[in-house]
């Protein structure tokens, strides 16, 4: 992402919590709101993965790339 991009985003996220007064209840509750609504408009909502992505195997990749 380019940084204009990464700036907007940040002032859109600033002008939302700021209408919110910066409580996190409510701009989380907020937020499942607007999910919710896009759901019933038929928007495809992707699920947050279950837990962290597994660690990669650090004694694989030494091995692979060792010869090299």
């Amino acid at each position: 992402m380019t940084d204009s991009i990464i700036h907007e985003l940040r002032a859109i996220r600033e002008q939302h919590a700021a209408s919110l007064d910066f409580n996190l209840d409510r701009i989380f509750a907020d937020l499942q709101a607007r999910q919710n609504k896009h759901a019933a408009e038929g928007w495809t909502i992707i699920p947050a993965p279950a837990g962290p992505p597994p660690e990669p195997n650090l004694a694989l990749q030494r091995t692979r790339f060792a010869h090299r």
